[in-house]
């Protein structure tokens, strides 16, 4: 029974709930976007456009959650705040700018690591050249290709309560040499980091150097050079 859903308003005493679909990297088919349509009028839903490439369906009573995820037939985009909430991936594919098609690796990463519980909330983005669409320099590990075709990872990023500038790992990857990186890094945070400590306190609590060095070395990959 999914009944998943978070409490919005209390309002003369009445509740409302709102149930975010997992869509990964906001690609979702034309039936499935006209399915969220029918389910969201059928039941007096409000539907929100989410900075986290998903819809947000809102204004729902707590009775009707059931028949609402079994009408829809998807997954909940978050069951734990302290997992891998989101990888938000640019349209790289399809866009001139792009020096890579990096949709591939970005629903590879999604159907690997999210939803993996880790201290903190954690997003990840994804983007095809280095105008980062999707504010990845602000995610908590971000996965670009620079100007060369290659690729390179960020991290500590963030644009929440403690505003932070992602670091630059290491430049001049492949990109099985990047998806190996990110699940280190992931795998590293989870076993080294404090509980409710976000990946950019982490790092700064142990210093970016010592970070890098360490999960360089976990995934034997060799530094290339990280200036800007």
């Amino acid at each position: 029974m999914n009944t998943y859903g978070n409490l919005q308003k209390i309002k003369k005493g009445k509740r409302t709930f709102a149930i975010t679909p997992h869509i990964p990297g906001g690609f979702i088919t034309p039936d499935n976007l006209i399915k969220i349509g029918e389910v969201a009028k059928k039941y007096n839903g409000v539907l929100k456009l989410t900075s986290g490439q998903r819809i947000l369906i809102t204004n729902l009573k707590q009775e009707d959650l059931e028949a609402i995820w079994q009408e829809l037939g998807m997954k909940p985009a978050v069951t734990n705040q302290n997992s891998l909430k989101n990888v938000e991936m640019c349209p790289a594919n399809y866009c001139k700018r792009s020096k890579y098609p990096t949709i591939g690796i970005g629903m590879k990463i999604s159907k690997n690591f999210h939803g993996m519980k880790l201290p903190c909330r954690t997003k990840i983005g994804v983007a095809g050249c280095r105008n980062a669409c999707t504010s990845v320099y602000s995610k908590d590990i971000g996965v670009l290709v620079d100007v060369d075709g290659k690729f390179f990872i960020t991290v500590g990023g963030s644009a929440g309560f403690n505003p932070r500038s992602s670091d630059i790992v290491v430049k001049g990857l492949s990109e099985d040499s990047a998806f190996y990186l990110v699940k280190t890094i992931l795998e590293y945070y989870n076993e080294k980091a404090k509980l409710g400590e976000k990946l950019g306190e982490f790092i700064d609590r142990i210093n970016i150097e010592k970070f890098r060095d360490n999960v360089l070395k976990i995934a034997d990959i060799k530094e290339k050079n990280n200036d800007n």
